[in-house]
């Protein structure tokens, strides 16, 4: 639906001077320097734990990024003097490359820092953000009759820093709320401060592309846009892994473990999603099942039951949006659907084989109700009416000449529906990937996208500087996901460059850019089973070797940041000592440097298990073997081999049944299993 864009000046004065950009410095705490707490020490009550207090930077929030299987704490000591409370950092289920990365936390001006570790924890990394509390521009956005919302400009992003274009869904199907976490004490001025220091440390810590969250709330009712790409429109967030394609994500500024959101947070949470929620005609009361994206919680494919207005700790292990907030999204949900008049839910057009398209839809109010159908000349050519709740109409279309037809459903007062029957499809150029995303030179880079309709696709490789190095396909391509392969021209320097996608259909246009490191510092990358080999070329800032079990870090063999050739190699064995289960596992080489993290997987099987053979019968020669192997029959010298792909029951049919055999199975790790038989 189109809708009509309306600038709302509340201040009619010429915007605000540019504020100071909030400044990060990033530090890797010493693990190695952290006590155990003593019975005199602050951290008595928790007697597992390691502390450690670091000289910093001057700041006003933290974040922390953290390996291993246990949690990170952290107090600060206010500009007052008096050291804040202990503070667990959530990582709210987000991993990246064996990272935890957690959340951003206001603190408040702040002086110093102290660390506490619970459990395994092998390296952390502080965020330290000054965000500079100044002045913006008091304009506000409207769009289309939503709340008061203060838009980027207002809060002053930083445009510069976003790394990609903005991807969009097919619509919005649900909401996700959350809190920031990190303290409750901020001002009303505070809050653009904050605003602007999670989009640094999303974008520049997180590497996410741009702010992960559509729309924050603070606790005086004041909303944000988030991520770029229109606050109207289903922009693809970073703020549920695995879940937000589809979704709109609302942050509430502070922490809600325990205390209740400000009624002017309430209010303006609700008011946000009465408007987002309708403008995707969502009943606010509803349930759906969606399937998950992957995350550590749900894997891919998995249908997640969620209400309308979820939690994030619906879509992950995370206790995000804290459990006073979550217990209330039940009343806030009520709310939303409260407010303003009649609403028009799931509206939805079926076309059969014969032409006839189904429409069917629900008013929150019985009213009267209209379907109407307009060809491309804006011509209404057959309506549909009725009453109540319930709107259901067919539509026979099956006479009606080739052309593209625009639908309408309306009620009085409530947002009208619109879509459109046959024509082309809008063309979009969507799902854009490097892999890998960070390459080093002389490797081959693919990238994929998916047409929503069929065009001329030209791929073209820009510099830095955004001029053009090589035009790497122009040619015609369906509709449909494809993919690019390509060798970066030689002799590039190391920096970040852009693949850009413009696809041609007519006078239509769509395009979209897929952000592409080339970085030197590793050569002549190799994996070989248990094995990785490389140049390691330039130094690094931080090198890592890890074995992973899905998500779950198993052990951490020992690398060298010395230059030149090396080779690490797993010896199977868990941090603990332990030899590992047999099963599969990821093998993971991270570097660190100025320009990112360049990471490369390879995966190992460990099989150390002799294939299981139950005999059904030694005279018949009847075999049940539980996996894949090869058998070997040998009967007085002569031999008979049978190729076994999966798990089954196999028979050997000779005419003469011998009195004595012996046979193998062998598995693909080389176990070997021997039955003999002699009457």
């Amino acid at each position: 639906m189109k809708t009509i864009l309306a600038l709302i000046a509340v201040a009619l004065a010429a915007p605000a001077a540019a504020v100071a950009a909030p400044a990060m410095t990033v530090r890797d705490v010493p693990l190695a320097a952290m006590r155990a707490p003593t019975a005199q020490a602050p951290t008595a009550q928790a007697p597992t734990a390691r502390t450690l207090a670091a000289s910093t930077p001057r700041f006003n929030m933290v974040g922390l990024h953290w390996r291993g299987s246990g949690s990170v704490s952290y107090r600060v000591r206010l500009a007052s003097g008096r050291w804040a409370r202990w503070t667990q950092s959530d990582s709210d289920d987000r991993l990246s490359h064996g990272w935890r990365l957690g959340g951003l936390d206001w603190t408040g001006a702040a002086t110093a820092i102290r660390f506490r570790t619970t459990g395994r924890v092998t390296q952390v990394r502080a965020y330290y953000v000054e965000s500079p509390v100044e002045a913006t521009s008091r304009r506000r956005l409207q769009v289309a009759g939503s709340p008061l919302i203060v838009s980027r400009f207002s809060w002053q992003a930083d445009e510069s820093i976003r790394r990609a274009a903005p991807q969009y869904a097919d619509a919005v199907h649900y909401a996700v709320v959350h809190h920031t976490a990190g303290s409750n004490d901020y001002t009303r001025a505070q809050s653009a401060a904050i605003v602007r220091g999670i989009e640094l440390y999303h974008v520049k810590g997180n590497g996410w592309n741009d702010i992960g969250y559509n729309f924050l709330v603070d606790k005086y009712g004041q909303v944000f846009e988030g991520r770029y790409g229109g606050v109207d429109k289903a922009v693809v967030g970073a703020h549920a892994q695995g879940f937000n394609t589809g979704s709109v994500g609302v942050a509430v500024l502070g922490s809600y473990g325990s205390s209740r959101i400000s009624a002017a947070a309430k209010a303006s949470l609700e008011r946000l999603l009465a408007w987002r929620l309708d403008l995707a005609h969502v009943d606010p009361l509803s349930t759906l099942t969606w399937r998950s994206g992957g995350n550590p919680r749900f894997a891919r494919g998995v249908p997640v039951f969620l209400r309308a207005v979820s939690g994030h700790r619906d879509t992950g292990f995370t206790d995000c949006p804290g459990a006073a907030l979550y217990a209330e999204l039940p009343q806030i949900a009520a709310g939303v659907a409260a407010l303003g008049g009649p609403k028009l839910y799931a509206p939805v057009a079926v076309r059969n084989g014969e032409g006839q398209v189904h429409f069917t839809a629900t008013v929150s109010a019985a009213q009267p109700w209209t379907v109407t159908i307009a060809d491309s000349s804006g011509a209404q050519v057959a309506q549909g009416a009725g009453s109540g709740t319930a709107v259901d109409w067919t539509w026979d279309g099956s006479s009606a000449p080739p052309d593209r037809y625009t639908w309408t459903i309306a009620s009085p007062n409530a947002r009208s529906a619109t879509g459109t029957i046959g024509g082309t499809a809008a063309l979009a150029v969507q799902k854009a990937t490097a892999s890998p995303a960070a390459a080093a030179p002389g490797e081959t880079v693919t990238i994929a996208y998916t047409l929503t309709a069929p065009a001329t696709l030209t791929a073209t490789l820009l510099s830095p500087t955004n001029d053009v190095l090589a035009t790497l396909l122009a040619a015609a391509k369906p509709a449909g996901a494809q993919t690019l392969a390509f060798t970066p021209p030689p002799g590039l320097a190391r920096g970040r460059y852009t693949v850009s996608l413009s696809a041609t259909s007519g006078v239509r246009i769509a395009a979209t850019t897929v952000p592409l490191v080339i970085d030197d510092a590793i050569a002549a990358y190799s994996a070989t089973g248990s094995s990785l080999s490389f140049t390691l070329v330039r130094a690094p800032t931080a090198l890592s070797f890890q074995v992973l079990r899905g998500a779950t870090v198993v052990a951490t063999p020992p690398v060298s940041s010395a230059l030149g050739p090396q080779t690490l190699t797993w010896d199977g064995r868990l941090a603990n000592g332990a030899r590992a289960r047999d099963g599969t596992y990821t093998l993971a080489l991270t570097l660190t440097d100025d320009l990112g993290t360049f990471a490369r997987t390879s995966e190992v099987t460990l099989d150390t298990t002799a294939p299981h053979v139950r005999v059904l019968s030694y005279r018949a020669m009847r075999f049940a073997v539980a996996e894949a192997a090869t058998l070997r029959l040998v009967v007085a010298g002569k031999v008979y081999t049978r190729v076994l792909g999966k798990p089954t029951t196999t028979q050997f049919w000779l005419k003469v049944k011998p009195s004595r055999y012996t046979l193998t199975a062998t598995d693909s790790a080389g176990n070997v299993t021997t039955v003999r038989y002699r009457r």
